[in-house]
């Protein structure tokens, strides 16, 4: 009866000591799942900032090739000459406005 108390005894801290390692390697789990999802989310933050500059400087462009783009009669710079390379020009500026906005603000 004796032996079988020490068995059980022995058993016991066995079984303990298993559980505790088990704990031990479900933290070390964690930890890791939380390392690998902070890597992902912070390759989708420089995708989110790359793709938002981006959508920035080209909204202002697309302002002015849409008002340009409406086929207004009465829009007197339609007439000049240089209208089209000048315009084209001020959307070139606009962007490197921008970009260089944003360079300025470390933002790329």
């Amino acid at each position: 009866m004796k032996t079988i108390r020490v068995f059980l005894r022995d058993l016991y801290d066995h079984v303990i000591h298993v559980i505790e390692i088990l704990e031990t390697f479900q933290e070390i789990a964690a930890g890791t799942m939380e390392i690998f999802l902070s890597s992902i989310s912070n390759r989708m933050n420089g995708i989110m900032k790359v793709l938002t500059i981006i959508s920035t400087t080209f909204i202002p462009l697309t302002f002015v090739a849409g008002i340009y783009g409406m086929n207004f009669v009465y829009m007197p710079e339609l007439e000049w000459r240089w209208a089209c390379p000048v315009t084209l020009g001020m959307m070139a500026l606009i962007a490197l406005i921008m970009l260089r906005l944003f360079r300025r603000k470390k933002w790329i």
